[in-house]
């Protein structure tokens, strides 16, 4: 098969895993890289053999033949590269979160429609090895109907000491972490009608929200989702970081996913205890590894639809309606309201 050639815009922190994930599957070459500052490109070209790097993304586009871009950039240009990418009608992966506002992601994703050009967004946490597994026991019916689920995010992570421009971003942890938390909510219990948000900031020095609770009514009003997230820096809070964890109620039992990637099915027939740990790559750390390798499986399900062969999960069409979720618990934490919609 020949292998998909593509460009990778972006030699930040996540690049180099997106780069390592890549090259863990077969038949797709990254033959440039794109970044600002060309040194940086240099720096992560030389580590992972890529031959040619650019600083002038409209030259990339000219001199190479690409059959897909993979944007690893920071929110701000996000609209720029994927626009560009449209007008030559040319496949794009874009990261979360998709767009700093509502508007212009619904720009993007028109724009990619007008165009016909295909749009994807790498949104990661729905391909880690537990949620997986969870979405599976939920597809199965072994607890029944679910009415009630908490999906939570809290840590005592240092974020804001690992990676400083955080502290600079208004719009905060709804954007950087509900993106994830929320399409998760989404994975498992399908669409929202309506929701209701609080935020707080329990940093000082920070622009944002570094607190969010979102509740949410799902499923056709079936089901009540509260996603709680949180980067306090308390040290009471338990420390699993990156974990996520889940706690759904359903009609014939419970399921969650607790710390140490351990899922509990509980029944009438008593509890069944299992792990699902993620593979530990050589390129990962292995503490974060249920996030980094969940990079693989996102990549190999956009790569199975950029070659016609089955069909992607987070289009930008799909991860629209998650950045919907994110926008509008702003809209309820401004106005202290529930916000509901058809």
């Amino acid at each position: 098969m020949t292998p998909l050639r593509f460009a990778l815009f972006g030699a930040g922190f996540w690049a180099r895993y997106q780069l390592a994930a890549w090259q863990e599957l077969p038949d797709v070459e990254c033959v440039a890289i794109y970044n600002r500052t060309k040194s940086k490109a240099e720096d992560l070209a030389r580590v992972f053999g890529v031959p040619t790097v650019y600083d002038d993304p409209h030259e990339l586009l000219e001199r190479e033949k690409l059959d897909f871009i993979d944007i690893v950039t920071d929110v701000d240009s996000h609209g720029r590269f994927v626009r560009m990418a449209g007008k030559q009608h040319l496949p794009v992966i874009c990261q979360k979160p998709m767009a700093a506002s509502l508007e212009e992601a619904e720009g993007m994703v028109a724009a990619c429609r007008e165009s016909g050009t295909p749009f994807f967004v790498h949104e990661n946490f729905r391909w880690q090895t537990p949620m997986r597994a969870v979405k599976q026991f939920l597809d199965a019916g072994h607890i029944g109907a679910p009415f009630r689920a908490r999906i939570d995010m809290i840590s005592g992570f240092p974020v804001f000491k690992n990676q400083p421009a955080l502290k600079e971003i208004k719009q905060f942890i709804l954007t950087d972490l509900g993106s994830h938390i929320l399409d998760l909510a989404r994975f498992f219990f399908g669409e929202a009608e309506s929701l209701y948000c609080q935020t707080h900031q329990v940093h000082t020095g920070i622009r944002g929200e570094d607190v969010a609770t979102v509740i949410l009514r799902m499923n056709g009003g079936r089901t009540t989702v509260i996603c709680e997230m949180a980067y306090a820096e308390n040290p009471l809070e338990r420390e699993c970081f990156p974990e996520t964890l889940l706690f759904i109620e359903g009609e014939l039992g419970s399921l969650e996913l607790a710390p140490g990637f351990q899922v509990r099915l509980t029944t009438a027939k008593g509890t069944e205890l299992r792990r699902f740990p993620p593979r530990v790559y050589d390129w990962c750390d292995p503490a974060y590894a249920v996030v980094q390798s969940s990079i693989v499986d996102c990549h190999r399900n956009l790569l199975g639809a950029l070659r016609g062969m089955s069909r992607a999960e987070t289009t930008g069409d799909d991860n629209l309606r998650t950045m919907q979720l994110v926008f509008k618990s702003y809209e309820s934490a401004d106005r202290n309201a529930v916000i509901s919609w058809p």
